[in-house]
């Protein structure tokens, strides 16, 4: 009963279906309650949805996978202490936890919402030593700004990492792999003339390890057996199996498990001069203890195949044996010695190639780690440039896959190239309409371009693929700013926040919402939390300078630009700001160099030309500022406050005609009631001499 309740457990959840799995388990445990049983019912719990449920029934079991699981159901309730507890080693029982690379992982997932950043990295690291393809692991290194360069950690080093975990101990493999294979080669290769004692060895063998499977040993499938060079375990072709496969307890057998050395070894020990008949009599006596051991007539009737075909063998090697009784024994012992001696070359050299090809193909999977890992890290370290060149390098197949794709318009977001970035995201799109990674930024990419309808449709698509998803709520939030309606909007980003805590970039744009309707001191608790989640998101950084600039304390707003500045040194709009900042504090020579940087960063932003101009007029430099203003008129043509300026040169330069002359088409723009109030003044003293003005 127990063998069969675990059976259909693990089958419900191989097909999915969490709820029948729940409840046969529940049955399995409360008949034959043990831990190994528990473990079974709290993944089943896990699988369904119910953290809750796992945590209570593991919580003070001992067993190192009861803890891992244990800590599973923890880390989904946020019990972040007893999750760590659970992953470490426990010195009582100097059991550590299975699963290395995982534990690892998970210790440093820990750590990071700790806020143990170091230990965290750590971790991570420990990750990627144990299994260089945990990419995970380096994922959220380069998120923590830590991650070292890919071609280190996917570089030609680790192949040999890698390849020992997919093909395990060669050598041993290489040793099992010609201990079966040379007891049954001849007969693979058609040799009749084999003797018929070796035939009774084999089979005498066979007979033993069937009855020593009826203890949960290995078990052999069949008289004879094909088998197939593998990279890393070698497997077997056969007459039908004696017995299902083992599952659990001694009522399954694993029919699938290869022979031991030890039983190989053995084969070629066995007495040579044991007759046909009492071969025959064996294989029915053990044919005979199996069908009994068995519990189903599945078992009685494999076994009996199993027979059948060993006798009818038998029959067919003595007919061979007879044909061929003219020849000579010496020439015969030659004869196979030979053979046996290619059979071993040529299967040397199926498991050389076939090593060969697996570490092919390892080398290869590692190339395109290198490249996917270089290109996230760059986007991580906002070097957008370069991770769109790193990422041109990959081939068709991989660079149009939604991944991808939603890396590419991230990096033109991060660039302020919105065109770009809605076409990369559009693909995206196209090709996996479920994914929902990343449509967060693609919704903020269309607020920016003021897409109203294609904003709305993609939040209504959103919401057909997943209604809890935080992604779907940051974008209707972002549909409802667009259309002022900032107090929905504000709903819709704390329903992301609700849906998930972790989910800084909802934090943000909430902060964002509050800082529009001038709620400016919970704007600020928005960017901490979202702070405290992400110490690296730099937007909040950048929105708590905006409210302390905006509030006139030029130096808290120049520490928390000067944060932002160092996370993300190639943002032209956190350059400009910072140098605004510094202007206030009138630092014009540290402004200038830094509009100049951000002018360098981003030639098409005009705000940083336009600040170096007025810097520019207040060092004096008129002709120079005079020069940027006229570039920036070509580029921008309707912006009053670039003839206003230029009108105050010319004044400064007593062309007073062309001042006037900018002062009018300034006001024909329509600039803000400020700005007219303070042309209208410049233009009534426009008649007035410098010296009048200065003494007034």
């Amino acid at each position: 009963m127990e063998a069969l309740l675990v059976n259909y457990v693990e089958k419900s959840l191989e097909q999915y279906m969490r709820r029948n799995a729940v409840f046969l388990c529940e049955r399995l445990y409360a008949e034959f309650p043990s831990e190994v049983n528990l473990q079974l019912l709290a993944r089943c719990y896990l699988n369904n949805n119910q953290p809750h449920s796992a945590y209570y029934v593991l919580k003070g079991m001992q067993m190192a996978q009861s803890r891992y699981l244990f800590a599973i159901a923890c880390l989904e309730m946020d019990l972040f202490c007893e999750a760590e507890a659970a992953l470490l080693p426990v010195k009582d029982l100097c059991a550590e936890v299975p699963n290395g690379a995982a534990v690892q992982y998970l210790l440093g997932i820990i750590y990071r919402d700790t806020d143990r950043k170091n230990k965290s990295i750590e971790h991570f690291r420990k990750t990627l030593s144990i299994d260089p393809l945990f990419w995970a692991a380096y994922e959220q290194l380069c998120m923590l700004g830590e991650a070292e360069e890919a071609a280190v950690c996917f570089g030609d080093a680790t192949v040999p990492c890698v390849q020992e975990h997919y093909l395990g101990n060669a050598s041993s493999c290489l040793l099992i792999a010609d201990t079966d294979h040379s007891s049954d080669s001849s007969q693979r290769f058609g040799l009749e003339y084999l003797s018929r004692s070796h035939l009774k060895q084999r089979e005498g063998n066979n007979i033993r390890d069937i009855c020593e499977n009826n203890h949960g040993g290995p078990i052999l499938t069949g008289a004879v057996r094909q088998s197939k060079n593998s990279c890393c375990s070698t497997s077997f072709s056969s007459t039908p199996s004696p017995v299902p496969t083992q599952i659990r307890g001694s009522l399954f057998f694993d029919s699938g498990l290869r022979r031991s050395a030890r039983l190989a070894a053995g084969q070629r020990s066995l007495n040579t001069s044991q007759g046909s008949e009492n071969k025959a009599k064996s294989l029915h006596a053990s044919t005979k203890l199996s069908s009994e051991t068995c519990s189903s007539t599945f078992c009685q009737g494999k076994l009996m195949e199993t027979y059948e075909v060993a006798v009818s063998e038998l029959e067919t090697y003595e007919v061979a044996v007879s044909e061929f009784g003219a020849t000579s024994s010496s020439s015969s012992t030659t004869d196979v010695k030979s053979i046996q001696h290619e059979i071993e070359n040529t299967k040397l050299s199926s498991f050389i190639s076939d090593s060969a090809t697996i570490k092919s193909g390892i080398s290869d999977t590692m190339k395109l780690l290198r490249t996917l890992g270089e290109g996230y890290r760059h986007l991580c370290m906002f070097r957008c440039k370069e991770a769109l060149n790193v990422y041109q390098k990959l081939s068709s197949k991989q660079y149009n896959t939604g991944w991808i794709l939603s890396q590419v318009g991230k990096a033109y977001f991060e660039l302020v190239d919105y065109l770009n970035a809605d076409y990369a995201f559009s693909l995206v799109r196209q090709i996996s309409p479920y994914n929902l990674e990343e449509m967060d930024v693609y919704s903020t990419v269309l607020y920016h371009l003021k897409q109203d309808m294609k904003l709305k449709y993609l939040a209504q698509e959103m919401i057909l693929v997943d209604r809890f998803a935080p992604q779907t709520w940051c974008a209707i939030g972002n549909c409802y700013s667009l259309q002022k309606d900032h107090e929905s909007a504000l709903k819709s980003f704390q329903r992301a926040v609700q849906l998930n805590s972790r989910f800084a970039y909802a934090h943000t744009l909430s902060g964002h919402e509050y800082v529009i309707m001038e709620d400016y001191g919970k704007g600020v608790e928005c960017y901490q939390t979202s702070l405290h989640v992400d110490a690296r998101h730099y937007n909040s950084w950048y929105g708590l300078g905006m409210i302390y600039l905006r509030q006139e304390k030029f130096e808290f707003a120049e520490h928390h630009f000067r944060q932002a500045y160092q996370i993300n040194p190639l943002s032209s709009v956190i350059m400009y700001y910072l140098g605004t900042t510094l202007e206030a504090l009138k630092r014009s020579e540290e402004a200038l160099e830094m509009m100049e940087k951000a002018i360098v960063i981003d030639n098409k932003n005009p705000l940083p030309k336009y600040s170096k101009a007025k810097l520019l007029v207040t060092l004096g430099k008129l002709n120079e500022a005079l020069e940027i203003l006229e570039e920036l008129k070509e580029c921008t043509p309707r912006e009053s406050c670039i003839y206003a300026l230029m009108g105050a040169i010319y004044k400064r330069n007593k062309k007073y005609d062309k001042a006037m002359l900018h002062f009018g088409i300034a006001l024909d723009l329509k600039p803000s009631i400020v700005d007219v109030a303070k042309i209208e003044a410049a233009i009534e003293k426009l008649i007035i001499p410098d010296e009048m003005e200065e003494s007034l």
